[in-house]
């Protein structure tokens, strides 16, 4: 008897992680990597990446001049994972200090002639060194958009060699937020690619960047990366460690949103409210995920119960992500014999999937047909 697939996924994102649940005599490792070879789309990457590259993603030569300065390493525990890069196929540009030239604030005038020669050495150096930074934080701008153009064609080796000359490029102009950004897509790639070890240590780099440069643990992006962490320890089996992730990412969001819920718009935007939100959805979603591969289906039930109400209220009804979760509830409720409710569910799903014209209409269907085929035979 074929079961109904889970196939949620966050339509919020970027670049997807997609899975399908259900087949019997496969591991969680396999599962992923089945998933990833897919190259089908779920995901977990919209709320750091922007926010990350949005100071480094704009015109090529309007630097951030915030964010780098902020953003320190992290501890000596957290420390970059040494991989191995390989050698840089073209020659890059020496990168300056990235700091802002010091302009003299007392009246020209008023120095004497040496030290006006002196002024207009350091004033023409410090110049010099912003430009370099300038030049070098645009040829990483390039980069990572090559890089990305390449995930995109589905060529992830070459991605992974020009994400390797751009992490190389920030080291050499020490811009620690192109860092931060190039290691969390590198992060990334690997993930989806299905290797976890490297992908692990990426995202601990990550991690320590964030948290070195103050970042609370509280932080969305934090959550987000101590998401995935937990669904790479998922997908290796180590139990404990999933267990773990995705508890501590469920409650920080939850008591975050109990604390935020008071506070006036001047202060924090109904939108950032709303990504905090959509982050919890996100992480109840994997979390039910990961119970329904662990046979726990009444847990699982109530994580896509509160992972639905929140796509539902801050998506609506007819968004992709609310209809994918309603199938997926329906798979839950169906693996459990309650066969009435998950037809309710999924009828719904797939009318509305119809009505969207739905990319997962094809998987909508087949959980239909899979439910009403259980009902039918139970019925017999």
């Amino acid at each position: 008897m074929r079961a109904a697939r889970c196939l949620s996924s966050w339509y919020v994102t970027a670049l997807p992680v997609p899975r399908a649940l259900g087949a019997a005599g496969r591991t969680s490792r396999d599962l992923a990597r089945a998933a990833v070879r897919r190259g089908r789309g779920a995901g977990m990457f919209r709320l750091l990446s922007p926010g990350l590259g949005r100071g480094l993603l704009r015109a090529a030569g309007r630097r951030c001049r915030v964010c780098s300065a902020h953003l320190l390493p992290g501890p000596a525990v957290g420390r970059a994972p040494e991989v191995e890069v390989p050698p840089s196929r073209v020659a890059r540009p020496g990168g300056g200090s990235g700091l802002l030239p010091l302009l003299a604030a007392l009246a020209w005038f008023s120095k004497p002639a040496a030290e006006e020669e002196e002024e207009e050495r350091q004033g023409a150096g410090g110049a010099a060194a912003q430009d370099a930074a300038d030049e070098a934080e645009a040829e990483i701008i390039q980069l990572l958009k090559r890089a990305k153009l390449s995930i995109m064609k589905d060529e992830p080796e070459e991605a992974e060699l020009i994400l390797h000359d751009a992490l190389r490029l920030a080291y050499q102009s020490d811009n620690k937020k192109a860092i931060t950004y190039t290691y969390d897509l590198m992060a990334n790639l690997a993930f989806i690619r299905g290797q976890l070890e490297n992908a692990e240590k990426l995202f601990k780099a990550t991690m320590s960047y964030l948290l070195g440069g103050g970042m609370q643990q509280e932080d969305n992006a934090i959550i987000e990366i101590s998401l995935k962490l937990a669904s790479i320890y998922a997908a290796q089996d180590r139990q404990e460690f999933a267990l773990a992730g995705y508890e501590f990412c469920i409650s920080t969001l939850e008591g975050k949103i109990e604390r935020e819920k008071e506070l006036a718009e001047d202060v924090l935007s109904v939108e950032e409210k709303a990504n905090t939100h959509l982050l919890l959805g996100m992480c109840l979603d994997a979390f039910a995920r990961y119970l329904l591969f662990s046979k726990h289906p009444s847990q699982a039930q109530r994580m896509y119960e509160k992972a639905l109400h929140i796509s539902e209220e801050i998506l609506g009804e007819r968004h992709p992500q609310t209809i994918v979760l309603m199938s997926d509830l329906a798979t839950t409720l169906d693996a459990q014999g309650r066969l009435d409710e998950a037809c309710a569910y999924v009828q719904r799903a797939s009318d509305l999937a119809r009505q969207t014209e739905h990319p997962e209409l094809h998987i909508v269907l087949s959980n239909l047909a899979a439910i009403l085929m259980h009902r039918g035979l139970l019925q017999r």
